[in-house]
């Protein structure tokens, strides 16, 4: 099954700052030039941000948060998440994040804030999420749900970026 993003278009310098001046803000770092072709389009009623052809990053309640592939490339050291290896197969399937299964948290994080959740031996983005408590509460807390998970590896997204 193929995926196809809508409403596909090229942003103009101005746009392009807006989003830079957004992840400024969030990560304190630009992760791209205005010179960059930076392109929006809409999949399954998500806006993606598209980076020199790329799908970097894309609007979750109205906020700017990077996409797996943004991630990867990238490479924010900001808002991380550390799970243990028991945990992975079940946040790689769309499953939220439960307190037992941390290992690591940026402790800066707030809630609200997006972070992203890698697993402890490869280090490698499985899953981007909402915080539901702070970064030390993540660690220390034994019990309940923590992150709501938004974007995994094999969502549709994650399809998208495979079928090239």
């Amino acid at each position: 099954m193929s995926i196809k993003i809508k409403n596909r278009h090229r942003l103009k310098a101005k746009d392009i700052k807006k989003y830079q001046d957004e992840l400024k803000q969030i990560f304190n770092d630009i992760f791209f030039s205005e010179k960059s072709s930076v392109e929006t389009g809409d999949l399954n009623g998500t806006i993606i941000i598209f980076i020199d052809g790329a799908p970097c990053f894309m609007y979750f309640n109205d906020k700017i948060v990077f996409t797996l592939h943004g991630l990867n490339k990238y490479k924010p050291k900001k808002n991380f998440v550390v799970i243990d290896m028991g945990a992975v197969k079940f946040v790689t399937n769309g499953a939220d994040v439960m307190a037992p299964g941390i290992v690591d948290a940026d402790k800066d994080i707030i809630e609200g804030n997006q972070v992203w959740i890698c697993d402890e031996t490869h280090h490698k983005p499985l899953a981007i999420g909402i915080a539901l408590v702070n970064g030390d509460n993540m660690i220390s807390k034994s019990q309940g749900k923590v992150i709501n998970t938004i974007h995994y590896v094999g969502d549709d997204l994650w399809n998208y970026v495979k079928q090239f």
